[in-house]
C-alpha cells in the first residue's frame, strides 16, 4: 500500500449478477456521482472473460450498456492474456491507473487469477482502494474478491472435488479478511436440483466451508443484488433485489436490499458460528443494527426479461379486452424497449427469442384488432346514457330541476357531458 491521501470516495462494489441489465442502472449511476464531476474516467477490465471467442461481444456489449443506459463513457482495459505484447500491457495498466471506476464481470474467475498473477494489476486495484475510487466486481470477477475464490467452472461443469483458490483479498481493504464472495448466491436456474451459491448447492458449498480457515466466512451476494462497502464511511449498503448473506458454517445472517449496517458488524455477523439462520435486526446479542436507505434506492426493474414480458403480455391483454387500443400499443413499445435494455446484459439465455415471439404476437393482435375494429365505447354506453338523458329531460318536462341536475352530475362525474342546444339534447365522453 502507498500510504497515501485518499483522493475522494473509496467504494468496493459487489455485485451478484445482473451488472449489465436495467437493474443496475441507477446503483452504477450513484456510483458514478459519488466520484465528482464528470467526466469520470472509467475502465472494464475484461480478463475474467478474456479465453472466449466472443469476448470483443462482451466488451462492446459492455462498453454500449455503460454509454447508453449508464451515461458514462468507459474504455476497455485489456488484459485478456499474461502473454500479451509489452505495449499493450503498458497501455492498459496506464488506462486502470488513470480510472476512478473499475469494472468487471463475467467470465471464469479462476482464469482471470492465472492472468492477474505476478502482474501489477492487483495492486493497482489495492492502490484504487487506498488512495480513492471505485472497484465494482460483478458475477465472476467478483468470485475474486476475497482471501479465497471458488473455481466454479472447474466444479460445477468439469466434475472437480470442491477446493479453494488462494483469492486477490481486496476485501481486507474493506475490514473484512479471511471473507469469501459467493456471487449468484440465491440462482433458481436449475429447476429441479440445487444450483444455489453460484452453482455449487448446498452439499458442495458446505464441503467448502469445512476447507475455510478458523476464522474465515462466506459473503453470499443475491442475483440483482449489490453491496457498496464505503471504506471512508466504514458501512455496507445493500441494493437490488435480493440479501447479501453473511454465512458461517451452515449459519446465516441475511441483509436485505435497503440496508445498511457498519462493516464492522458485517465481520462480527461473520464471526458468530452458532448463530441461527435469522434476518438482520432480529435480534439477539450478534444481530446487526440497520438503518434503511430511501425508498427509490431499491431498485425497480424486473429483474429478468422473462418478468418484464409477462407483465406485459398480461397487461397487453387486458388492454385488448377492454378495447383499449393506446394502451395495447403503449405495452408493445414498452416491450421493445426491455427487449434493447436487457440485450446487453452479460447473461445469455433463450429470454430475448422468447420476448421476441411475444412482440410479434403483440403486433399480430394488433393487426387483427385494426382489421375489425375496436370497440367503440360509445356503443357500448349509449343505451345507458341514453336512458338518463331520458329521465333527465323528463324530471325537466316536469320542473324537477333537481332530480334533473342531479342526474346531470352523476354523467359528468361518469365522464360523460350533456349539453342542452336548441335541436336537442346531446352528449358526449370527455375521454
Amino acid at each position: 500500500m502507498t500510504g497515501q491521501r485518499a483522493d475522494g470516495p473509496r467504494l468496493l462494489v459487489i455485485m451478484g449478477s445482473g451488472e449489465t441489465s436495467p437493474t443496475m442502472v441507477t446503483t452504477h449511476r450513484r456510483l458514478i456521482e459519488r466520484l465528482g464531476p464528470p467526466p469520470v474516467p472509467a475502465v472494464l477490465l475484461d480478463t475474467p472473460f478474456g479465453f472466449q471467442s466472443n469476448a470483443d461481444v462482451l466488451a462492446r456489449r459492455a462498453v454500449d450498456y455503460f454509454r447508453e443506459s449508464v451515461g458514462l463513457d468507459i474504455e476497455v482495459a485489456t488484459w485478456r492474456s499474461a502473454a500479451a505484447s509489452t505495449l499493450a500491457s503498458e497501455r492498459s495498466l496506464a488506462r486502470l491507473r488513470a480510472a476512478r471506476y473499475v469494472f468487471a464481470g463475467p467470465g471464469s474467475p479462476s482464469y482471470a487469477l492465472r492472468q492477474w498473477a505476478g502482474s501489477p494489476v492487483p495492486e493497482l486495484l489495492a492502490a484504487k482502494l487506498e488512495t480513492g475510487g471505485c472497484v465494482t466486481f460483478a458475477s465472476a470477477a467478483a468470485l475474486t474478491l476475497g482471501a479465497a475464490t471458488v473455481p466454479v467452472y472447474e466444479i460445477y461443469k468439469v466434475g472437480e472435488d470442491p477446493r479453494w483458490l488462494p483469492g486477490l483479498d481486496l476485501l481486507s481493504a474493506a475490514g473484512l479478511p479471511g471473507a469469501a464472495v459467493i456471487p449468484h448466491y440465491d440462482n433458481a436456474e436449475g429447476g429441479n436440483h440445487d444450483t444455489r451459491f453460484c452453482y455449487l448447492g448446498e452439499p458442495r458449498l458446505a464441503a467448502l466451508e469445512q476447507q475455510l480457515d478458523p476464522e474465515a466466512f462466506v459473503l453470499g451476494v443475491d442475483e440483482h443484488t449489490g453491496v457498496i462497502f464505503d471504506l471512508e464511511g466504514e458501512r455496507a449498503t445493500v441494493v437490488g433485489k435480493g440479501s447479501l448473506t453473511v454465512r458461517k458454517q451452515g449459519h446465516s445472517v441475511e441483509l436485505p436490499a435497503g440496508t445498511t449496517v457498519t462493516i464492522a458488524e458485517v465481520r462480527a455477523a461473520g464471526q458468530v458460528g452458532a448463530t441461527t439462520r435469522r434476518q438482520a435486526g432480529g435480534g439477539g446479542d450478534h444481530a446487526p443494527s440497520t438503518s434503511s436507505t430511501p425508498p427509490e434506492d431499491r431498485q425497480e426493474a424486473s429483474s429478468s426479461l422473462a418478468e418484464a414480458v409477462g407483465f406485459l403480455e398480461a397487461r397487453f391483454d387486458a388492454a385488448v379486452a377492454e378495447g383499449d387500443v393506446d394502451a395495447a400499443v403503449a405495452c408493445v413499445l414498452d416491450l421493445d424497449t426491455a427487449i434493447v435494455a436487457w440485450s446487453r446484459d452479460s447473461l445469455q439465455s433463450d429470454q430475448a427469442d422468447i420476448a421476441r415471439a411475444a412482440l410479434r404476437r403483440m403486433i399480430v393482435r394488433l393487426g387483427e384488432l385494426a382489421s375489425a375494429g375496436a370497440p367503440d365505447p360509445r356503443a357500448a354506453m349509449g343505451p345507458l346514457v341514453e336512458a338518463l338523458v331520458d329521465a333527465r329531460t323528463t324530471a325537466r318536462l316536469s320542473g324537477d330541476w333537481a332530480t334533473a341536475d342531479a342526474v346531470r352530475n352523476q354523467l359528468l362525474r361518469a365522464g360523460v357531458e350533456v349539453n342542452d342546444t336548441p335541436e336537442g339534447t346531446r352528449w358526449r365522453l370527455l375521454s
